[in-house]
């Protein structure tokens, strides 16, 4: 790395030099004497590494000679990577390191691979063992004796020491897994779509979770590690890895074996029947060449050539036609299989319902026939009681020709009071209206006005 290559990271680019030069001091003091600028120092270093990281810039470092993109290589050469043109060399990146190790941002590879035990588990790591088998008081004391050492005792060369060794960057594990499970949604249709050898899981899937990058050997083996242990879908014996949707399906079977050399066993053949096309249109080429050049010997020797690959393109085509039709047979037959099963699963709970003493024949009788009798209870109780309120109104005397006659004098009265009130609307809009008098007309046509109009009215 260098620090043009730096300068690219968001990190670098958002942070002032004199920031840089704090960030690169020497800080395993400051834990306890300044915890919020240890805790940034941290944190700023964390996103830094899982950058460098994601990116393949730690140099080939992984068996298969690539650079591993979910684990860092935590090695004093490490340091000297980071020098920073200005700025120097990152003199607390031991601490750092010890520090996200605490904090569970970096697992020991090792660790990482062996344990059964998940990375959320609280008792994960074993110095949070220790300090709850302990307790914080008593480690306290064995500080003061100096039976152990604390945390901020150690210098940076001491820390190298301790740390020095391959962790797995857990966040940008969780983020290759994320993008894994976006890619297989609405996957997974058929058997074969869930089988995978090692080499066809990361031929498939090495190059697409992280961008712009290829998981190397090592990558591969803690991701699937990681779906299989954390995130549950998928299982893995030997070479052969299952996507698994359900509890009950974590079970690499001998059909699932069968199924996956059947699948390998297509790609294969549809790689060299690709090849082969590839060598015939290349042969193709050849022979137009030399005809171009008047060499019919080389023509015909090509020409040869070409028919060989012709007959073994067309025995590969026939292969690869019944390979895979037999793949779709098995397939269909292990989907029937399966449609059985939740048949059989279906009936055996359709039995279990209708053997409940409530679904009995005898006890769906009697209680049809309790729910009748208490039908026919209501009904006498509701007409008893339309019978009841006939007879009060009986008693009271009330007449219903005497009810009609008052309600037809009400309305008669209502429609009076509304004629008296059209009627007075009318005159009041009488009143208001003015009569103009034109300049030099009689008097006394004048004051006749307002008779005639009355009159009129």
């Amino acid at each position: 790395m260098s620090s043009p290559a730096l300068s690219g990271l968001l990190n670098y680019a958002t942070t002032s030099k004199s920031r840089l030069q704090s960030l690169y001091s020497d800080i395993h003091r400051q834990k306890h004497s300044n915890p919020s600028s240890f805790h940034a120092h941290v944190d700023w270093w964390h996103g830094t590494l899982k950058d460098i990281i994601s990116r393949g810039w730690q140099g080939s470092d992984g068996p298969d000679g690539m650079s591993n993109k979910l684990i860092l290589g935590a090695r004093r050469a490490l340091v000297d990577k980071l020098r920073y043109e200005g700025v120097g060399k990152p003199l607390g990146l031991g601490t750092t390191i010890a520090e996200m190790r605490r904090s569970n941002h970096l697992i020991p590879l090792s660790q990482f691979l062996t344990s059964q035990q998940s990375v959320y588990d609280p008792d994960w790591l074993p110095y949070r063992i220790a300090s709850f088998v302990v307790g914080k008081p008593l480690w306290w004391a064995m500080e003061q004796l100096d039976i152990v050492r604390s945390e901020d005792s150690y210098t940076e060369p001491e820390t190298w020491k301790k740390i020095e060794g391959d962790y797995v960057m857990l966040g940008l594990v969780v983020e290759a897994a994320d993008t894994l499970d976006i890619l297989r949604d609405g996957t997974g249709l058929s058997p074969a779509d869930n089988l995978y050898t090692f080499e066809g899981f990361r031929r498939e899937f090495g190059a697409k979770v992280l961008r712009g990058v290829v998981l190397s050997e090592l990558d591969t083996k803690v991701l699937i590690k990681f779906l299989e242990r954390e995130r549950r879908v998928v299982v893995q014996d030997g070479d052969v890895i299952k996507f698994v949707a359900t509890s009950h399906d974590r079970e690499i079977t001998a059909v699932d074996r069968g199924i996956l050399q059947l699948k390998t066993a297509v790609i294969n053949l549809r790689e060299q029947v690709n090849g082969i096309q590839n060598k015939i249109e290349q042969t193709s080429s050849n022979i137009s060449n030399a005809l171009r050049q008047q060499r019919k010997s080389i023509a015909l020797a090509e020409l040869r050539f070409k028919k060989h690959l012709d007959d073994l393109l067309s025995k590969r085509l026939g292969s690869l036609h019944n390979l895979e039709s037999t793949l779709i047979s098995v397939e269909t037959a292990a989907g029937d299989v399966e449609i059985m099963k939740t048949y059989q699963s279906s009936t055996a709970t359709l039995k279990a319902i209708l053997s409940h003493p409530a679904l009995q024949r005898d006890k769906i009788e009697e209680t049809m026939d309790a729910l009748a009798t208490s039908t026919a209870d209501a009904r006498e109780i509701d007409d008893a009681i339309r019978m009841g309120g006939d007879m009060a109104a009986v008693d009271v005397g009330i007449d219903d020709s005497e009810l009609e006659a008052e309600l037809n004098a009400l309305v008669e009265e209502a429609e009076k009071e509304r004629a008296a009130a059209a009627e007075q609307e009318v005159v009041e809009k009488l009143h208001n209206i003015e009569v103009h008098v034109p300049e030099g007309a009689p008097v006394q046509a004048a004051a006749t006005a307002p008779r005639r109009t009355a009159e009129a009215a």
